[in-house]
């Protein structure tokens, strides 16, 4: 009994043994299976950042660089607006009546107090009459009462009539004198009421608009005309504040108009405005040009102008510059060749090149070309990008 018990522990431990060794080389095999997997991961991601490199590397090929240069800059300015008359008001009826006769035509030319129009004087004429008719009767009676206060004052003196006699007649003198003024007043008011019937010129220039036609019923303040001046010509242009420093009154403009191909006026700038326009911060200015040819005013108008030169500008390449959220900047560079969005306040620019205000020195490296492919934090090759 105790043989057999010996021998069934014995097979017992084999069993186990065995057991154990099955469980150590499964686990075996899934640690090597695991490790198989993760060097596979990690192989995988390593090629991932190695094309992702190598791509980067060939972006960065077409990346251009540059730094701000100084130079000198003589601004051409160009603008475009109409050449209107330098010159021009709206004639309105000062009283209300129909226009009774109109002697003017659209393009006429008139002088200073010429009579463009008359409107129905009917019963301004009577009432007229009637306010002088009433004026020379309040001066009649204003000398009767005065003549007859000077005879009663030398009556009591003589003691011939009593103190309120002469002050009844100097009342009757003080209240014609009174009715002589109201009459005066009324008949200035009729004759300038009539006055403005009569419908003059306020200036030398021409008849650019003829409102109504004759029988037209027209309230006091109604334009009937437009006058206009057209022996000089002038147009308006707005000059933005990073170039206005470089141009003064008196600047020569160069102004070509498209209805007469192949005509060049030249002008001069006669104002600037002292405060700028807003939201825009532009600079309103005048441009008058002599139209002794008697060229058609409001046509459309090209005008170009030189500015002051100026030396020693820090400019930039206009292609160089990258809007965003409507505002101007460039990628700068660091010396690790990360580049990084700056902000740039900028004046005179053409086709080629911007002047730099601030947000750039001439150390800095800039990116000119290839742009595009580029955002913040993206690194660059400085050497194959020419730094």
């Amino acid at each position: 009994m105790c043989l057999f018990a010996r021998m069934s522990n014995d097979i017992g431990g084999r069993e186990v043994n065995l057991q154990n060794r099955k469980v150590k080389i499964v686990l075996g095999l899934l640690l090597a299976v695991c490790v198989i997997i993760g060097y596979r991961i990690y192989s995988n991601i390593q090629a991932d950042r190695a094309r992702a490199a190598k791509m980067s590397q060939s972006r960065s090929i077409a990346v251009v660089t540059a730094h701000p240069v100084r130079r000198m800059i003589v601004p051409q300015l160009h603008f475009s607006g109409s050449l209107d008359p330098e010159w021009q008001a709206q004639v309105a009826a000062k009283v209300d009546g129909r226009l009774e006769k109109v002697y003017v035509h659209e393009g006429d030319r008139v002088e200073k107090g010429q009579v463009l129009a008359i409107l129905e004087q009917m019963d301004t004429d009577a009432n007229l009459l009637s306010a002088k008719g009433s004026f020379l009767d309040a001066q009649t009676s204003l000398r009767k009462a005065e003549t007859d206060l000077a005879r009663y004052e030398k009556l009591y003196a003589t003691g011939a009539v009593s103190q309120q006699v002469v002050d009844d007649y100097r009342f009757a003198r003080d209240n014609a004198a009174a009715k002589l003024e109201a009459a005066r007043g009324s008949l200035q008011g009729m004759e300038s009421k009539a006055a403005g019937t009569v419908v003059t010129a306020p200036a030398d220039g021409i008849v650019a608009k003829r409102f109504y036609q004759e029988g037209y019923y027209a309230k006091a303040g109604t334009p009937l005309f437009a006058i206009a001046d057209i022996s000089m010509l002038k147009t308006t242009i707005h000059i933005p504040e990073g170039q206005v420093t470089g141009v003064r009154v008196g600047n020569e403009a160069d102004i070509a108009l498209p209805a007469y191909p192949g005509k060049k006026l030249v002008g001069k700038i006669t104002r600037i405005a002292p405060v700028a326009d807003l939201p825009a911060h532009t600079f309103a200015a005048e441009v008058s040009v002599d139209n002794s040819e008697g060229l058609l005013a409001g046509v459309y108008a090209n005008v170009s102008l030189i500015g002051e030169p100026r030396e020693q500008v820090l400019t930039i390449p206009m292609h160089a510059i990258v809007m965003r959220d409507d505002q101007q900047t460039v990628f700068v560079a660091d010396a690790q060749g990360v580049v990084q969005r700056r902000v740039l306040a900028l004046g005179y620019s053409d086709d080629k090149v911007a002047e730099v205000l601030s947000g750039l020195d001439e150390k800095d490296t800039i990116v000119v070309e290839g742009h595009n492919k580029l955002r913040e934090g993206s690194r660059i090759n400085l050497e194959k990008a020419g730094k």
